[in-house]
């Protein structure tokens, strides 16, 4: 069955199956290519007759996954210059006055991966528990976050508020309300939901936010941004300028990236790369004092929007994604671990004291990829709750600790690995079959299923969506405990192997070796 709706360009089909009708690939903004290259989003060209919106629009130019990792990672399909376009799923399409909660989705990929395609972020499980779910593309790597001489920066984000300004001026005809718009992203995605938090541009258009696995600390200050642009454009054989950069092919700058990513890896001296140090990502969210005033976590220290409510966490294991695929565990000495641990601030034989008491047994690679999750992930996600509880901004917390199955489960609860909870599409490279277990843990006579997990998420994620709240009447009966936000007593939902549990102060001992580093405001990097 195929439904119509009215939107600002023109009107769109889209096609119903079951209780959801989903309309895909409409563009939000021009093709970013040609005239508009490297240039700020600009409105689509209108459309007289109906538009099919029943397949999935171009994926921004991306250079896909390593070998390595291309197993255990979706791939975007069919890249191609008419890349700004987004998905809407809804239950309830063409009611004008639309009072669903909406959520928007921003994928993560390191800021030069992904889609909102992909089919772990299929909308259509959220749709059917009562909301209307969008997913988005956004220009990615050179071309959607260099700092280019004229001042032009953070074009993928400024594309982001595009389809958000989208979302504003259309989500009633499919049945959504415009005044309760919660954006959730993963990864670079939810980096990019924390500098929106910031970014003037943004006032306005959502009201609430779901970080997971990103926080405020991930961007580059102009000097940085400045020498990544001028280091990308030298490797691709172009002046640093919109119009050298702009003569190339895509697949030219792509390449550049990807060699910036590898001279940064291998880089003696990390200082001059900031937080891409290591090479795990190149280009990030520029500070430049226009389009994103400050740093995130410095802005939102000082209470700036403290009036969002926010829902973040981690997974347990965040790092392992990054070194047991890529057999870079194994190859961490004592000595390699050291120099790491005093490269991220801390003392390093306290460090590994505490590290290893956590990780009873742990080689140096384990402990390695421990402290890389809290510097990473874990640590940026408990700063933003701290900075807005002192300005009595509620912040929900959790951690997300079920293994992935992949690998024979040594990847942990990895990077990635909650993603396919929260939307209910368990099969996946990440998810399927439950992981095996300690023994200990295969006689919990509280153990639950992949599937219980994921409903008791997606209806925190929903109710959160909903009220501001992650408990509260939902899709499964109101099965998870009462979820107090982060404060005094430090609470985290504990989403696992077992029941949902709120735990005070998990891994205490690591928390406090991170004391005065990871900071906002007028605190330490």
């Amino acid at each position: 069955m195929h439904v119509t709706i009215p939107t600002t360009a023109g009107r769109i089909r889209g096609r119903r199956n079951g209780e959801v009708t989903a309309f895909m690939g409409v563009p939000y903004a021009a093709p970013p290519f040609g005239p508009r290259r490297l240039r700020p989003p600009e409105p689509p060209q209108p459309w007289t007759e109906v538009r099919d919106a029943f397949l999935p629009g171009p994926s921004a130019p991306q250079p896909g996954y390593l070998p390595a990792m291309a197993g255990l990672l979706e791939e975007a399909a069919n890249p191609g210059e008419d890349c700004l376009n987004l998905n809407v799923w809804t239950p309830a399409p063409g009611r004008g006055a639309g009072r669903l909660p909406v959520m928007v989705w921003i994928h993560g990929g390191a800021f030069r991966n992904g889609a909102g395609t992909l089919p772990s972020y299929d909308g259509a499980r959220l749709a059917a528990d009562g909301v209307v779910c969008v997913t988005l593309n956004y220009r990615l790597g050179a071309e959607g976050f260099l700092l280019l001489p004229d001042g032009t920066a953070n074009l993928g984000l400024l594309d982001q508020i595009a389809a958000l300004e989208w979302v504003r001026d259309n989500i009633a005809e499919f049945g959504g309300d415009p005044d309760n718009v919660t954006v959730f992203g993963q990864s670079a995605g939810a980096i990019s939901i924390t500098a929106l938090m910031t970014m003037p541009r943004a006032r306005g258009l959502f009201r609430r936010a779901i970080t997971q696995s990103g926080a405020g600390h991930h961007s580059h200050p102009e000097d940085i941004g400045r020498r990544i642009t001028e280091r990308l454009a030298a490797l691709a054989g172009a002046e640093p300028t919109r119009e050298g950069l702009a003569a190339l092919p895509p697949e030219r700058l792509i390449a550049a990236n990807d060699a910036l990513g590898r001279e940064i890896a291998q880089a003696s001296d990390p200082g001059p790369w900031g937080e891409s140090a290591g090479g795990g990502t190149t280009v990030l969210p520029v500070v430049d004092g226009a389009t994103l005033p400050r740093r995130p976590i410095d802005a939102l220290a000082d209470g700036v929007s403290r009036d969002l409510d926010l829902l973040t966490g981690t997974t347990s294991d965040e790092f392992r994604l990054f070194l047991i695929p890529l057999g870079i565990g194994p190859r961490i000495t004592d000595d390699v671990l050291h120099g790491f641990l005093a490269g991220l601030g801390l003392d390093p034989a306290e460090a590994r004291r505490v590290y290893a008491a956590a990780h009873p047994g742990a080689t140096p690679g384990d402990l390695l990829s421990a402290a890389m999750t809290d510097h990473a992930y874990r640590i940026p996600a408990l700063r933003l709750a701290e900075a807005r509880a002192a300005h009595g901004a509620e912040t929900f917390l959790y951690e997300f600790a079920r293994r992935s199955p992949a690998l024979d489960g040594v990847l942990g609860a990895c990077h990635m690995g909650e993603i396919g909870f929260v939307f209910g599409n368990l099969p996946g490279p990440l998810t399927g079959p439950d992981a095996p277990q300690e023994p200990s843990e295969q006689l919990s006579e509280q153990a639950i299923t992949e599937r219980e997990l994921s409903d008791r998420m997606r209806e925190a994620w929903i109710s959160f969506a909903r009220t501001g709240h992650p408990t509260g009447a939902g899709t499964s009966g109101g099965a998870l405990p009462h979820w107090p936000a982060y404060g005094s007593r430090r609470s985290v939902m504990r989403l696992g192997d077992a029941a949902p549990v709120v735990l005070e102060d998990p891994a205490a001992d690591e928390r406090r070796l991170w004391e005065g580093l990871r900071n906002g405001a007028t605190g330490s990097p």
